[in-house]
């Protein structure tokens, strides 16, 4: 077992008053440097803590740096011994369950090195992304976004993954587990917590014919307390020796510094944060149209028995070379499609005649002097879509209108919503963040249709 690294020494009592004096002081003991020109604030933030500007920042500026040993994972937990001989028997399908084990302990033990930090989170209230929703309220406001069925699947594999791994490792090391204490419900605010706050180091490409595994998550203190904007104004730098936050642009004083979590889509990230960008902020925003509708567009067009089977055919062969799959989706952004490779096969497919197809099939795909990726992504982006012909435009246009009708209310009646800023103030909450996320999807799907819709 590694020693206890050595921690400093706070009163306890200035823990329980101000944790957060409490974890800048802990960061000044570990070596974790803040710049003079930022402080770290609950007021004035757009979401519980927060970093604020006290006066300009320029381009370039290290807001903050980090040393890697104070980075929280497997590797420097005080139980990594223990966790790297049970390295086997702790793979899963996320990978997270060496982190998950090393947070169950620090977060429980009074002496954890990492206490001043993680009592920032004493019961994990704050936590508030739709797994901690009931199933009725997650149908409710989020029928049709995807988030739903997201969370439904992560709460399979997280009560699994606690059963079938974590449990039996623990019982195995009592000294340093208690299924009492480190029971499923701590468990599943832990993995909400690394869904929330961790972070993951990019994976080098030195050879890209080689498939690189991820990193395993982190937690990394101070750098987990930025609020995310898709224009966000800094970003996480890695070197051998520590974590940087650097300004990406001029920042002006009182202004909130932000942090990017990547390109996220509204719907992800309250999926996997718990909050949503006011809309129409988030530029990455995205929404999904089902293969299935896709389908369901092409059965609809079909008029006689033989353009069924025809049909039932050429959406075998789209199977079979792996273009569609049964839940697989076609994804649009505020461009057009961004999944244009696999959506202008489908369509080229679908549309085609019964001789072409016949040539298809026997060619086993297509001729070498098909279109590259650029024409495909040019011919369905939002720009374009006028152009092309009119039996993609009606796949495209019913399709869309089967994603349009499994939401809970239409568009129209989200719209007046967001307009009406009385109204809007007497949301909660949670209701409020899905509005945000089902307009965004749905006016994009709106203007999809209205790109495709035929002529009058």
């Amino acid at each position: 077992m590694a020693t206890d690294t050595k921690r400093p020494k706070i009163d306890d009592e200035v823990c329980v008053l101000d944790p957060l004096k409490n974890f800048l002081l802990w960061c000044d003991s570990v070596n974790l440097t803040l710049s003079d020109k930022v402080y770290l604030s609950k007021a004035g933030t757009v979401a519980e803590y927060g970093m604020l500007a006290k006066e300009d920042i320029e381009e370039g500026h290290i807001l903050f740096s980090i040393p890697r040993e104070t980075l929280l994972h497997q590797g420097t937990t005080k139980v990594k011994r223990v966790l790297e001989e049970g390295k086997k028997t702790l793979e899963s399908a996320s990978g997270w369950v060496p982190l998950l084990l090393g947070l169950l302990y620090e977060y429980t033990c009074s002496q954890s090195h990492w206490k001043p930090y993680l009592s920032l989170w004493p019961d994990f209230k704050t936590l508030d992304q739709p797994m901690f929703w009931s199933e009725e309220e997650r149908d409710k406001v989020l029928k049709g976004t995807g988030i739903p069925e997201a969370v439904n699947t992560d709460l399979k594999k997280l009560q699994d993954e606690y059963n079938n791994i974590v449990l039996p490792f623990m019982k195995s090391h009592p000294d340093l587990w208690d299924p009492e204490k480190h029971n499923l419900e701590l468990y599943k605010s832990l993995v909400a917590f690394v869904m929330a706050y961790s972070f993951q180091e990019p994976v080098e490409d030195e050879d890209e014919e080689e498939e690189k595994q991820p990193n395993p998550p982190m937690m990394v203190p101070m750098a987990d307390m930025l609020n995310h904007v898709s224009k966000h104004n800094a970003n996480l730098e890695y070197t051998p020796e520590c974590l940087k936050m650097v300004s990406v642009r001029h920042i002006g004083k009182g202004e909130e510094v932000f942090n990017t979590y990547g390109q996220m889509a509204n719907w992800q990230l309250l999926h996997m944060y718990g909050f949503a960008e006011p809309f129409p902020m988030n530029s990455n925003d995205t929404t999904d149209i089902q293969m299935s509708s896709v389908y369901k567009a092409a059965v609809q067009v079909a008029q006689n028995e033989a353009d069924q089977r025809l049909l039932v055919d050429k959406w075998n062969m789209l199977s079979e070379m792996e273009i569609v799959g049964e839940k697989g989706v076609f994804i649009f952004g505020q461009l057009g499609s961004l999944t244009y490779n696999e959506l202008y096969t489908t369509l080229k497919v679908l549309c085609m005649p019964v001789q072409d197809f016949e040539d298809f099939c026997e060619n086993e795909g297509w001729e070498e002097d098909e279109e590259d990726d650029d024409e495909m992504e040019e011919a369905l982006s939002f720009s374009k879509l006028t152009g092309l012909s009119a039996e993609w435009k009606c796949l495209l246009h019913t399709a869309s209108a089967l994603m349009l009708d499994s939401y809970s209310e239409d568009v129209e009646m989200d719209r007046r919503r967001l307009e009406d800023q009385g109204a809007l103030a007497e949301l909660g909450s949670r209701e409020k963040r899905a509005l945000h996320v089902r307009y965004g999807q749905k006016s994009i799907l709106q203007r999809l249709q209205q790109l495709t819709k035929p002529p009058s």
